[in-house]
């Protein structure tokens, strides 16, 4: 059997290499277009030229703009389920109250400190397409899960009723959203801790 010969090199780097190299600077070119001027007004021509790429460069890597909207709003959502996850870990037997709250700051901050993330992750992705609406409400599942996990949890332990919450968590979640989204359409910003203190209002709430 013939064996594959070495990657050829451009300047020090494999065709791998370039690769991702080119893919990291869309994705970092379509979370500054999407994030700025919206999903709408960044045709690929566009993306392209921030990321100093051409258009066959771009649908080498994603077959269309769709493709890579996803692609950062999954990154996204991504770095905030770990950071998430990790976050509550990391509290161990803290009360329920803590551990919701280390979980929304996390959130917050992982989704919405930079406006860009804030924008694709709570305006641009809502409404583009059936497809993308499909690929945002299974993420919207994938939170609900992880709620339902600290809710378990919490049971377990016994701090909150044993009951089933998953209509809860997916209200908690829709409602979560809601207010991110209204936070990041308007000019006029409460402070995101004020958007976390009232979140953590809501979630003692729904589990009271």
């Amino acid at each position: 059997m013939t064996q594959p010969g070495p990657q050829r090199q451009y300047a020090g780097r494999s065709a791998a290499e370039r690769r991702a190299d080119r893919r990291s600077r869309l994705v970092d070119a379509g979370l500054q277009m999407f994030g700025t001027v919206g999903y709408a007004m960044a045709p690929v021509g566009r993306i392209c030229k921030v990321a100093n790429l051409s258009t066959r460069q771009y649908y080498e890597e994603f077959g269309s703009r769709e493709a890579l909207l996803i692609t950062v709003y999954d990154t996204i959502n991504t770095e905030a389920i770990e950071a998430v996850a990790k976050a509550v870990a990391a509290l161990g037997n803290a009360t329920l109250t803590a551990r919701v709250e280390a979980a929304l700051r996390t959130y917050a901050r992982s989704t919405a400190s930079d406006l860009r993330s804030a924008r694709v992750a709570y305006l641009e992705i809502v409404g583009v397409n059936p497809a993308i609406e499909a690929h945002r409400m299974a993420w919207r599942r994938r939170w609900v899960t992880l709620i339902g996990g600290v809710l378990q949890a919490a049971i377990e332990r016994g701090e909150i009723a044993d009951r089933d919450y998953r209509l809860a968590a997916g209200a908690f979640v829709g409602a979560a959203n809601g207010l991110l989204q209204d936070w990041c359409a308007t000019d006029d910003r409460a402070p995101l801790d004020d958007v976390v203190a009232e979140l953590s209002r809501l979630a003692d709430a729904l589990t009271r």
